[in-house]
């Protein structure tokens, strides 16, 4: 689904469902140098029990048309206009759920309309979600070696469990591809700008975090890797203090959809009810 947000082409996976927005509706926000895909299990369950599903690409991101956004707070407002034009608007109607950069973005956005947002899911968060100079210097100057390390501080295991997406699957090389594919896709060409070197800059340069949990009213949970070196469950400690968040720790690293993808499920279905 395609919707015009301030101007520019934003496009949302549904599900495989209609988009209804009198159902209440779960968001799902992307980390860095991903798009919706990421969210294909989780999106497709709730759309099929009884929720509107909006997995978004973020501006300069997959199929979303650019520019990409200055930091998190500049997307977190791109977030809550894509909501009113998909006309999303009741109180307590919506529930976030954002992976890495997607759940600084969801927790800016529930801080700045608190009303509206119900819930809030913070997978694979960190704050502050400081990045190592080494890796921002890689990800400037030498992107396909950069997404080759973070694949090696992601991915705790080969092969994906016997589920979803099914048994066998080479994590690290399906990560690697989606992350190429959007680092040199036609919206992040489009948008002359090292998408990669950007995504990082605006993790690492988010302060806003405990400003914005002092404003959130949302039901919040975390759902933490046990082995994740991207971001260590120790850095959600003051963040989760401020948020009263249920944590939930599962057996994965920094990639939780794809090496959880069952545990998360049971994760989000806990979240929503």
């Amino acid at each position: 689904m395609k919707l015009d947000v301030n101007g520019q082409s934003a496009h949302v996976y549904t599900g495989g469902k209609p988009f209804d927005p009198a159902l209440p509706c779960v968001v799902f926000i992307h980390g860095a140098l991903h798009d919706h895909s990421v969210w294909t299990l989780l999106s497709r369950w709730c759309a099929h029990h009884g929720y509107g599903v909006l997995a978004l690409d973020l501006p300069g991101h997959g199929q979303s048309a650019g520019p990409v956004l200055p930091s998190v707070e500049a997307t977190a407002d791109w977030l809550l206009a894509l909501l009113a034009a998909a006309g999303v608007q009741r109180d307590g109607q919506v529930t976030l759920v954002g992976h890495s950069m997607g759940s600084l973005i969801g927790l800016e956005a529930a801080a700045r309309q608190p009303a509206l947002i119900g819930r809030l899911v913070m997978v694979g968060t960190a704050y502050p979600m400081k990045v190592s100079d080494a890796l921002l210097t890689t990800a400037r100057d030498a992107p396909l070696k950069a997404i080759d390390m973070v694949n090696a501080f992601s991915i705790s295991t080969l092969a994906a469990k016997p589920s979803y997406p099914g048994p066998g699957m080479w994590l690290h090389g399906s990560n690697r591809v989606l992350m190429r594919r959007s680092l040199s896709g036609p919206n992040a060409t489009g948008c002359a700008v090292n998408l990669f070197h950007h995504d990082f800059s605006v993790c690492d340069a988010y302060t806003g975090g405990l400003d914005a949990a002092a404003k959130v009213t949302a039901k919040v949970t975390m759902a933490l890797g046990h082995f994740d070196q991207m971001t260590p469950s120790r850095a959600t400690r003051d963040i989760a203090a401020a948020l009263k968040a249920k944590i939930v720790m599962l057996p994965s690293g920094h990639s939780l959809m794809a090496e959880a993808p069952d545990e998360l499920l049971a994760a989000l279905r806990g979240a929503l009810a």
